[in-house]
């Protein structure tokens, strides 16, 4: 008698489970906190390699959020550097000559430290590493009140130079984070 109440009850909470199991599951990948707007594009910026400007090696897009905050989702697709990682950071010039060169130095509108993004202090411009798969893809959202497209604003990032570097950034080396060459660049525009 025991072992069929047994063997019953284990198949009642077999049958809520089933039933129950989707549903929530379904319910906690809404989250949210994580999705970004991606209908409004306010600027972006097309990737070229260093070494051949033909080459795209990414993009970035910056929507602007109902809270006034500007989301960016930068996608980079370098297959010489897949299985690594890659430093991205904005520049002070929007100018790709010279191999990149012509970007000058890092964006530093706060006059901070270099460091990792959401870890005081840093740079405007410090997107940091970017990990890239086993066919060098890798993508890096951003979401911050510290960029604006204002012209005027001390931290519109419009004509601003993104720069992919062959190397990690260290987030210690200052001003820059010991990231190796300048292998990617792009110019963010206003859309």
């Amino acid at each position: 008698m025991q072992k069929s109440i047994l063997i019953q009850n284990n198949l009642i909470m077999k049958f809520f489970l089933f039933l129950l199991l989707p549903g929530f599951l379904a319910l906690s990948s809404c989250g949210s906190s994580s999705k970004i707007n991606t209908k409004n594009l306010i600027a972006s910026a097309q990737l070229q390699s260093t070494a051949n400007t033909a080459i795209n090696v990414g993009s970035a897009d910056f929507y602007l959020q109902k809270d006034g905050q500007i989301a960016m989702v930068m996608k980079i697709n370098i297959k010489e550097k897949a299985n690594s990682s890659v430093a991205v950071h904005f520049h002070e010039h929007g100018d790709c000559g010279n191999k990149g060169d012509n970007t000058h130095g890092h964006w530093n509108p706060t006059k901070e430290n270099h460091g990792q993004w959401g870890n005081p202090p840093f740079h405007s411009g410090d997107i940091g590493n970017i990990s890239l798969d086993k066919n060098g893809n890798g993508k890096v959202v951003i979401t911050t009140d510290r960029w604006s497209v204002k012209e005027g604003n001390i931290n519109n990032i419009i004509g601003r130079g993104i720069i992919v570097h062959g190397g990690v950034d260290d987030y210690k080396t200052q001003p820059t984070g010991n990231s190796g060459p300048r292998i990617g660049c792009g110019v963010i525009e206003k859309r």
